[in-house]
């Protein structure tokens, strides 16, 4: 890889240690995020370039990952004078992490072909502790061609990558990814408080239920924090909402019901009201226990 010849735009609890790994695998990065306090300081850690706008961070470059907030969020760093797109190198590779709805993903890749690009739209399911030891899973969708020179870069943060289908079908299996996991969290939450009523302990509790169909990655990593009413160990309760608002339209759009999502989606609701909008998705135990 030429010298900066790969950029990664928006430095979250994602994105920052994302493309630490990149620059850290030998892939001169340079990188963009709206608050550039917060590329100084990955500069700082990391040693990679700065670009004061998403255009800057673009040109040139070979690979382009975004990972931001959602759907306006996205569109603010691929459109305009000071998007990506007004400095994309004809054969470049766009990679959106970002979870986002899978119309976005197709209008995207038609804008990236449209200035001789390809696209990937690739969320990731892992959390900030699987972003941190660069082990996340990408499901991705969009140009198959790309794969084949994508995937060594990608790779330097993610453990697991499943190519899906055509553009949009990566956000459709992380759709699925969050509806899975919102129902598993639940029925924790909802075992762990018959636990605690009754009496049980629940380091032999877990260690009885976690090696048979009950198990779960849930129930291995967080019934200890959970147990303990500590809810600052992952993936935040907004981020949940908004990639099950995705889930519950894409699903309303096929004509489907999901009611279990819907359920635990308000219950979501619920713990924002609680002050938890910033706890990890385990909180669902708080609200059963807070009274």
């Amino acid at each position: 890889m030429t010298q900066f010849n790969c950029a990664f735009i928006g430095l979250g609890v994602m994105g920052y240690p994302m493309a630490g790994h990149m620059q850290q695998k030998g892939y001169a990065t340079r990188v963009y995020n709206r608050t550039h306090a917060k590329a100084l300081a990955w500069q700082q850690e990391y040693q990679g370039e700065v670009a004061k706008t998403p255009r800057e961070a673009a040109a040139g470059c070979d690979f382009i990952a975004v990972c931001v907030g959602n759907d306006d969020d996205v569109r603010s760093v691929f459109y305009g004078d000071d998007g990506l797109l007004a400095q994309l190198k004809p054969g470049a590779i766009v990679v959106d992490h970002t979870t986002a709805s899978a119309e976005l993903a197709q209008e995207l890749a038609e804008a990236v072909h449209a200035r001789h690009g390809l696209f990937l739209d690739a969320p990731v399911s892992g959390g900030q502790q699987g972003a941190i030891n660069g082990v996340l899973t990408a499901m991705i969708g969009g140009d198959q061609a790309a794969i084949e020179n994508a995937d060594d870069i990608i790779a330097s943060y993610c453990k697991t990558r499943q190519y899906m289908g055509p553009a949009g079908s990566g956000q459709l299996a992380k759709m699925v990814n969050q509806i899975c996991i919102a129902g598993v969290v639940q029925g924790l939450a909802e075992g762990l408080q018959l636990a605690r009523k009754v009496g049980l302990d629940p380091d032999a509790l877990i260690n009885a239920i976690s090696q048979g169909a009950a198990g779960s990655w849930q129930m291995v990593n967080r019934y200890k924090t959970m147990w303990q009413g500590e809810y600052e160990h992952g993936f935040a309760v907004d981020w949940m909402r908004k990639d099950l608002k995705i889930a519950l339209t894409e699903a309303e759009r096929q004509g489907l019901s999901l009611p279990l999502t819907a359920l635990v989606d308000q219950f979501y609701a619920e713990v924002q009201k609680m002050g938890g909008s910033r706890w990890d998705t385990s909180s669902l135990l708080a609200r059963l226990e807070r009274d």
